[in-house]
């Protein structure tokens, strides 16, 4: 019995579907067409192309593709994933091979007489597998691509967690072992905020980011400029005037990768200190120096401001302001001008409130003619500071 134009295409695609020339030119069809694809060794394409037309002729016998054709489907997109070829590269490849191997198999069915409806149904059919075929390729490889790179950051995401714990690790890319990054620490413990941060902070230099010890910390070769963190830290999206304060966050000065365990640990009691302060945005750690000493002892600093403020009263409002005023005093070098300006109130005020403080203390503020001069400020500094925290408990 003479075989229908269905039979004969079928006979014709099984004849030549094991044809080692037909293979390999269709694997140098694949390989032509995508550099990426032909970077990998010629048995890998080989090795898929051939599962693959195995495939393709046994969903043609059986009506359509079955599981194993699928999962070599998915294998072939989830291993280029992980060979790190591109979708739409991998995808050029594959149609290339398709191509050459439907062109070939339509030629042969001319020169043996089947008809060109049967030639077209024929290919019609390769399309629909392949087309199955390519949806299941384009999950898997997404599926696989996710995958790599969550694990890729999940590995340097610990490789800064060990280094910020002073372990001893191999240094890895993107990091360079001799390199010199900032160690920035932050109180940022929102996902969202801290991959915005990350975005701006990474896009001034090479560094490496996560969330350590569940707040926002990176090491940086440089840091951005000043204006350009203010609306990310805020999660502002664009910027815009501030309905929150904006997180602080502290850069230590560069130092290698296996020395920045020390500016983390001066970093995270930095940044205690400069929270309970009210600081915001980005901050030198090196000017915090004076104020996560002090707020590392504060019994000492309580014994100093009960030696040098026994004459206030925590309960009393005007005693209050009477502090908060000399602390500003301090911190703007004893000028009159820039201190009220701070506090928002005439300069004969600031000058009213220093003359009763020093009434009420019985000791000057500052006394330029007297010896130790910094260290009276800094003790003067401290006192009123410890005394504050506490009158506010």
């Amino acid at each position: 019995m003479e075989p229908s134009a269905g039979d004969r295409f079928l006979r014709l695609l099984i004849e030549h579907g094991d044809d080692p020339v037909l293979l390999e030119a269709t694997v140098r069809a694949a390989r032509g067409r995508s550099p990426l694809v032909a970077a990998l060794p010629e048995e890998e394409t080989r090795r898929h192309t051939r599962a693959l037309v195995r495939g393709v002729l046994a969903a043609l016998e059986g009506g359509g593709p079955g599981a194993d054709v699928l999962a070599a489907a998915e294998r072939l997109g989830s291993d280029r994933a992980r060979q790190g070829v591109p979708v739409e590269a991998f995808l050029d490849g594959f149609q290339a091979g398709r191509a050459h191997l439907v062109r070939t198999l339509v030629a042969a069915g001319r020169r043996e007489g089947v008809p060109d409806a049967a030639l077209l149904d024929g290919v019609t059919r390769i399309d629909e597998i392949t087309t199955a075929l390519v949806h299941r390729m384009v999950h898997a490889h997404r599926v696989a691509e996710l995958e790599t790179a969550r694990t890729m950051r999940e590995g340097r995401v610990q490789m800064l967690r060990q280094l910020l714990h002073g372990e001893a690790v191999p240094v890895l890319a993107p990091l360079d072992p001799s390199g010199a990054y900032r160690c920035v620490v932050s109180d940022v413990s929102d996902p969202a905020v801290a991959a915005r941060l990350e975005a701006e902070l990474t896009a001034a230099g090479p560094g490496l980011c996560g969330l350590v010890d569940g707040r926002f910390t990176a090491l940086v070769a440089r840091l951005p400029e000043p204006h350009a963190t203010s609306g990310l830290l805020r999660g502002d999206d664009p910027p815009h005037p501030p309905e929150r304060p904006e997180p602080l966050l502290l850069a230590a000065p560069p130092a290698r990768p296996a020395d920045v365990a020390t500016m983390y640990e001066l970093g995270r009691r930095a940044l205690r200190a400069g929270a309970d302060a009210g600081l915001t945005g980005m901050r030198e750690l090196a000017d915090l120096a004076l104020l996560t000493v002090t707020e590392a002892e504060p019994e000492l600093g309580g014994l100093l401001a009960g030696a040098l403020l026994a004459g206030l009263d925590p309960d009393e409002p005007f005693h209050r302001e009477l502090a908060e005023t000399g602390l500003a005093y301090l911190d703007h070098g004893g000028r009159i001008g820039p201190t009220a300006a701070a506090l928002h109130v005439h300069d004969n005020t600031v000058k009213y409130r220093i003359r009763r403080l020093q009434e009420l203390t019985g000791r000057p503020l500052l006394d330029p003619s007297g010896g130790a001069a910094v260290s009276r400020a800094a003790h003067w500094w401290w006192a009123l500071n410890r005394w504050l925290a506490r009158a506010a408990t």
